[in-house]
This record gives structure tokens, C-alpha cells and sequence, in this order.
């Protein structure tokens, strides 16, 4: 009957109007929440990376950033590398859509070529199928959000484990379409072997209890 019809319709309508009520005030927390997680973020800082492109800048988080978290996940649960355990997340729109860690099982029976050659940080990734910048975290990243089918131009990828991007990893971000890229605050000492704060080849000593 028509009142049944009309019943049926308002009913669908109501639930319509209180669906989008709470998206809106989901965006609109989401949008808060990022603006609060901008305000934290720090740009680059006066620091001589190994490689930087031109025109492109590091940007900072805490280590309680929600991404930085993940990422730090990432690194801990999925790297095979012993020493400089490195974890990344590509995120878009307040969603992870890919993740990726380093390592590669060739060094566990095989000789490093970089290191047997003294090669100088940053350079020779090439030589060595371990250090073959397809074991990256950041190209493996990217690459995990394209296989599951999410666009990541203007996406952004948050690094923990490293200080810096080689040029290898700065390629195939930029490739990918990345945005911005987030290192974890106070980097440059925890994950630089030349620094005396360092913590490589402790990360799972220090975390694994956050696991």
C-alpha cells in the first residue's frame, strides 16, 4: 500500500541523512587529526645527507606518529636485514595502502661485494644483489600499494630504521608519485653508524616488546 511504501521510504531516508551525518564528522576528525599531525612535523633540518634530490626536502615526525608507529612494524616484523632493520609505509588520504621492509637472504651465505669492494655509502647498491635496491624498503613500499592496485601519486612514505634515501629509493618514490617523505625525529642519530647514539643491530633488543 502507499503508506507502507511511504513507511519504507522515510525509513531508508532517515538512516540515508544519519549515514552521512557521522561521514561528515568522520572527515571532519580525519582533518583535524592530520592538521594536529602536520603541526608536529618538522622539515629538514641542517643536516649533509648522503643524497638529496633537488627540490625535495626530509620531513620529521614523532616517534608516536601513527604511521611512524606502522612503520616501525613493518620494520621489525617483516626486515631480514640484522643490522639496519628499515620499514616503510605509503599512505594516502589517512589509509596505509602498501608496506615494505629491506633485506634480502643473499647475505646470509654470501659476501657483501660493497663491503669487500670499501664501497662508499650510498653508492654501488648495484654490485651486490643483497644491497640491490630492489630490496629497499621504500621501492618495496611503493610497489606493494601498485599491486594492490592503489594509486600513490601524492601519496606520502613514512621511513623508519633509516636517516636518509638513496638515489636508487629517491627514483622510485618520485616514479611512484610520492608526495612528501617522513623520516622519525632524531634519525640521523639512532639509525647513523657513524654517530655515537646509534642503535643498528639493537632495534629488536630495544622494541620487540611493542610487537
Amino acid at each position: 500500500s502507499l503508506e507502507i511504501f511511504v513507511n519504507i521510504f522515510w525509513y531508508i531516508w532517515s538512516n540515508f541523512v544519519m549515514m552521512l551525518q557521522l561521514y561528515r564528522v568522520k572527515r571532519d576528525s580525519y582533518q583535524q587529526t592530520i592538521y594536529k599531525m602536520d603541526k608536529e612535523m618538522v622539515s629538514t633540518k641542517n643536516i649533509k645527507y648522503p643524497y638529496l634530490p633537488e627540490g625535495r626536502v626530509y620531513l620529521y615526525g614523532p616517534e608516536n606518529n601513527p604511521f611512524m608507529i606502522e612503520a616501525r612494524m613493518s620494520a621489525l616484523k617483516y626486515s631480514i636485514d640484522n643490522k639496519v632493520k628499515t620499514g616503510g609505509v605509503v599512505v594516502k588520504d589517512g589509509a596505509i595502502i602498501g608496506r615494505g621492509a629491506n633485506g634480502s637472504e643473499f647475505h646470509k651465505n654470501n659476501i657483501c661485494m660493497r663491503v669487500k669492494l670499501n664501497c662508499p655509502t650510498g653508492q654501488g647498491y648495484e654490485l651486490c644483489e643483497g644491497c640491490h635496491p630492489k630490496n629497499h624498503c621504500e621501492p618495496k613500499a611503493c610497489l606493494d600499494a601498485k599491486n594492490n592496485r592503489h594509486d600513490t601519486k601524492n601519496a606520502d612514505l613514512y621511513l623508519w630504521g633509516h636517516w636518509w634515501c638513496c638515489e636508487p629509493c629517491w627514483q622510485a618514490m618520485i616514479s611512484a608519485g610520492i608526495k612528501n617523505v617522513y623520516l622519525m625525529e632524531n634519525s640521523e642519530k639512532l639509525f647513523n653508524h657513524t654517530h655515537p647514539e646509534n642503535i643498528l643491530g639493537r632495534q629488536l633488543e630495544l622494541f620487540s616488546h611493542l610487537l
